[in-house]
């Protein structure tokens, strides 16, 4: 059986209530997806963590596979290039309001900087404090962010707005105090 056939039949095993087959869908795709992520994004752990959210979206959404508007594979594959623009769009987001909060910026911060900045978010409002670490350091949606801390998406847009403001304010006097920019 090909490679196709078999993804295609593990699919269909997997609507049909096999989890087993989706472990098998899993083995054999988890590689390909990761290999075309990393190639895209050249982030390991970001690569990862797409090929985790397909696989889960595809938990989610079993039952939305039709084979007749394509394989198993270009599913799998639409699924985490959506996911993967969509982290990467919300990075680009994040690192243009907030260039210290994003994984790639803070690799090339200083000790100093870096604990100017965790002291600066311990500072917030506990629940500011949750919708920033969640937002930026666990690159969640609002969405989700919402749903983790159960309350509404807009009351999520203003909390981040609010501690974006204040650790803004906070940071560029500390910098600005210690002649940095």
């Amino acid at each position: 059986m090909s490679l196709i056939r078999t993804n295609e039949y593990n699919m269909k095993a997997y609507q049909a209530g096999d989890i087993e087959a989706f472990e098998r869908l899993y083995e054999r795709m988890q590689k390909p997806l990761f290999s075309f992520l990393f190639r895209y994004t050249r982030d390991e752990q970001l690569s990862i963590d797409i090929v985790q959210d397909t696989f889960e979206r595809v938990q989610l959404t079993k039952d939305r596979y039709d084979e007749s508007k394509g394989t198993v594979k270009s599913y799998l594959f639409q699924i985490a290039y959506r996911l993967m623009i969509n982290k990467l769009n919300r990075r680009k987001k994040w690192q243009t309001i907030f260039p210290f909060l994003t994984p790639i910026a803070r690799v090339r911060l200083s000790i100093d900087d870096t604990l100017t900045i965790q002291c600066a978010i311990t500072q917030l409002p506990d629940k500011q404090r949750a919708v920033i670490l969640l937002a930026y350091y666990d690159d969640l949606p609002q969405n989700e962010i919402s749903q983790i801390l159960s309350i509404p998406v807009g009351t999520v847009k203003s909390r981040l707005h609010t501690a974006m403001a204040a650790l803004k304010e906070a940071l560029k006097e500390e910098f600005r105090d210690e002649g940095r920019h």
